[in-house]
């Protein structure tokens, strides 16, 4: 009996092989390889420098099951497909993947998926292609450069500033950032201005409205209290009338489809996503989730991406869905396309969803609450791209005094148009309400009511936020779609950088090493330098030049800046000044400070070593202990879980798991609670003595088992103090052997 044909898939993840096997069928046998299966050591450097950039990859530690099971499938296997995410990276794994499972070129089947429907996979399947060895080629200079980065430059690092401390090629950018940001804010000089607010009424008839100074009669802004003084002294005495009304129709264009970038910044503004956590929802989204009704459905394209392109028949299902669901009138018209920028990849298109007929309502029920909310969001800005622009009624009336001109503006909607669905959040709402205006008519009298001179100061530049921070990366060319959410994790994890009201603060860490590597790594540290090195990298994957190329144009000039810097530091180490707090040592009265430790921060006294006095960093609560009526704080234990206890502490002795809001309850009185976690919460009565009392299991999570504060840091100390034995001194030479190696810096 002959044996039966068979087909291997490989993708990336179970989720993804799940999905795409429901598509292929019993022909095909899907199986996941978990991410990269071979990469560079992470004891040594794995790049041998002196023969050309040459790396030493080997399988990763800790997959050779994986490994040996694909090995195995392959053998048995046909034809093998190798279905990683259309990417640099997905192409580097599934080359990777040729290599370890010995397929030759001629056997080579490259297949990948804007998105993940039957219709897509199925052709892609039936058009194979070989693996693009450029895109490799320009993962394996990326890859290689932030390795020659970190395992050169981090131990300088230690040996200079702390141990521990990590760089990174283009993290060191994105901090330098914040960085400047601060110093932007620190040098600012606020500058004057005033404006003056008139209020008038018609003469006779009813009707008011506030207009604003504007110039006399040519625009001036007014930068102190005498000019102030002298436009008032101007207008005593003297009548105001209608100048002019101009009434215009203005235009609203929808956004254009997410890309990457756009995602990650709409995410954080509307549903106060991490970029990391946004990426992670897509990833979900674009892999598969199980729809009734439907199987097992990709809900959206690629999520890494830098193109507007949109293809024609999804162009043409947005069109059709518009015109029947909202009427043709809310139709663009014809499809709407969105121009890429020049600098942009274009390997794929922008985001959007993979069946339009799948809205967000209908699918709800299928998906968990951030994956609702992200592919609503996603299915709104792609509809409304294709819809007709918004209409607005804009009337400006000019009022003037003599020669002094005063303006009032007012706009109000005529038709909706896209934002029936969906409008663009902002990174800074400052805009005026502005009230309505009455239908004057040129020459017509006004009377003045009321003066309102008022003194303003400029501000500095707002902190970034993790939206603003990903645009001005986008904006600078610094890092790529795939790169961006990493990035703002990785300073925020490396102690660089540390978010406070959602804004992004530079630690007194983050600005030492950031001036080190100012000072000694100008090209490393320089926007303008990184971004020509992602432009090399582009020009790679495209096949103009050479990667080694790269590689070595780079490494001449860093190697020099080693070596300078190694000699011109070798007698200096720089010290990271102590953050001061508002608490008070209560055992020898001076001012703590702000530590970072295994744990996280924490309090510490600067009289170290005579005063040893530490604690944890508190933040007081909403609400009052339900046990004794004083106040509440929220608190980390040793091992990093957030309680909420009151602040006396083991005097009280009262603590939860659930967070105190600033509400009562209507029956007993008490402060309410409600679940930990993202999002609006419902709060809820903890007092068991009063009819709205919700029980634990009813609370919508798992509860972890009530302990008191003493006992939680009780079993947090039982917990660590094995880990602080396994330290003999007789082993620290050979962990600091390699230690040093392993703080490896990638994007």
């Amino acid at each position: 009996m002959p044996k039966a044909k068979t087909n291997l898939v490989i993708v990336e993840s179970p989720s993804k092989a799940k999905t795409i096997g429901k598509y292929l069928g019993s022909d095909y046998q899907v199986k996941a390889c978990m991410g990269h299966l071979r990469d560079l050591p992470k004891s040594t450097m794995g790049v041998d420098i002196e023969h050309d950039f040459t790396p030493v990859y080997q399988p990763v530690k800790g997959k050779e099951d994986i490994i040996n099971d694909l090995k195995k499938s392959a053998k048995s296997s046909d034809q093998i497909f190798l279905a990683t995410d259309p990417d640099r990276e997905g192409e580097a794994i599934s080359w990777h993947l040729q290599a370890l499972l010995g397929i030759p070129d001629d056997q080579v089947h490259r297949v990948t998926f804007n998105e993940i429907t039957k219709g897509v996979v199925t052709k892609a399947i039936q058009e194979p292609r070989a693996i693009d060895l450029d895109l490799v080629d320009a993962q394996q200079a990326r890859r290689i450069l932030d390795r020659i980065v970190g395992y050169q430059l981090s131990p300088l690092l230690w040996k200079k500033v702390r141990r521990g401390l990590s760089a990174g090629r283009v993290q060191s950018v994105a901090t330098r950032l914040v960085v400047d940001r601060e110093n932007e804010i620190r040098a600012f000089q606020p500058q004057e201005y005033w404006t003056i607010d008139v209020t008038l009424d018609r003469v006779g008839k009813p009707g008011s409205f506030t207009a604003r100074f504007y110039g006399d009669p040519k625009k001036r802004d007014l930068s102190s209290e005498a000019e102030v003084q002298a436009v008032l002294a101007a207008l005593e005495g003297k009548p105001f009338r209608v100048k002019s009304v101009k009434r215009t129709e203005k235009k609203k264009n929808p956004a254009p489809p997410f890309i990457t970038s756009t995602l990650q910044q709409e995410a954080s503004r509307k549903l106060g996503m991490t970029p990391k956590r946004t990426m992670a929802v897509a990833q979900q989204l674009y892999e598969g989730v199980d729809i009734t009704g439907e199987g097992t459905v990709g809900l959206i394209t690629y999520m890494r991406t830098d193109s507007q392109r949109i293809s024609e028949e999804a162009l043409a299902a947005a069109g059709a869905l518009i015109n029947s669901r909202y009427g043709s009138r809310y139709y663009y018209g014809q499809p709407h396309r969105y121009k890429t920028k020049s600098a942009a990849q274009d390997a794929h298109e922008a985001i959007r969803p993979s069946n339009v007929n799948l809205d967000p309502e209908r699918v709800r029920a299928d998906l968990n609450k951030d994956q609702y909310r992200l592919y609503k969001l996603i299915w709104d800005r792609f509809i409304a791209s294709q819809m007709a622009c918004a209409l607005y009624d804009a009337v400006t009336i000019e009022a003037e005094c003599g020669d002094n001109v005063f303006r009032a503006n007012h706009q109000s909607l005529k038709f909706a148009g896209f934002t029936a669905i969906y409008e663009e959040g902002k990174d800074d709402e400052q805009e005026e309400l502005q009230s309505p205006l009455p239908d004057l008519a040129e020459g017509e009298p006004l009377q003045r009511s009321a003066t309102k001179p008022e003194q303003h100061f400029t501000t500095p530049p707002g902190r970034y936020t993790e939206a603003t921070l990903v645009r001005a990366m986008e904006e600078k060319g610094v890092g790529r779609p795939s790169t961006y959410a990493s990035i703002i994790s990785t300073i925020q994890d490396r102690g660089y950088v540390e978010k406070k009201e959602k804004r992004l603060w530079p630690t007194p860490l983050g600005e030492v090493v950031t001036g080190l590597m100012m000072d000694r790594f100008q090209d490393i540290i320089n926007v303008e330098f990184t971004a020509h090195m992602e432009q090399q990298l582009d020009q790679v994957e495209e096949g103009k030049v050479p990667w080694k190329q790269v590689l070595a144009d780079f490494y001449e000039g860093f190697h020099k800046d080693m070596e300078e810097a190694e000699e011109a530091l070798k007698d200096t180490r720089l010290k990271v000044p102590d953050e001061e707090s508002d608490e008070i040592c209560e055992v020898c009265g001076r001012r703590m400070v702000i530590k970072n430790g295994r744990f996280g921060r924490f309090l510490a006294c600067p009289g170290f070593p005579e005063c040893k006095n530490t604690k944890p960093i508190v933040e007081h609560m909403p609400g009052r202990c339900p046990k004794c009526g004083a106040g509440m704080l929220k608190r980390k234990s040793k091992r990093g879980f957030v309680y909420y206890s009151c602040e006396k502490g083991a005097e009280c002795g009262f603590m939860s798991w659930d967070v105190p809001t600033e509400f009562d309850c209507p029956s007993c009185g008490q402060t309410m609670f409600k679940k930990s976690g993202r999002g609006a919460m419902k709060p809820f009565c903890i007092n068991e003595n009063c009819p709205n009392f919700l029980p634990e299991d009813k609370r919508g999570y798992r509860k972890k088992p009530a302990v008191t504060v003493e006992a939680a840091d009780a079993e947090a100390e039982a917990a660590e103090a094995p880990a602080e034995k396994k330290k003999p001194a007789a082993k620290k030479p050979a962990a600091k052997k390699t230690t040093a190696k392993k703080k490896e810096k990638t994007e």
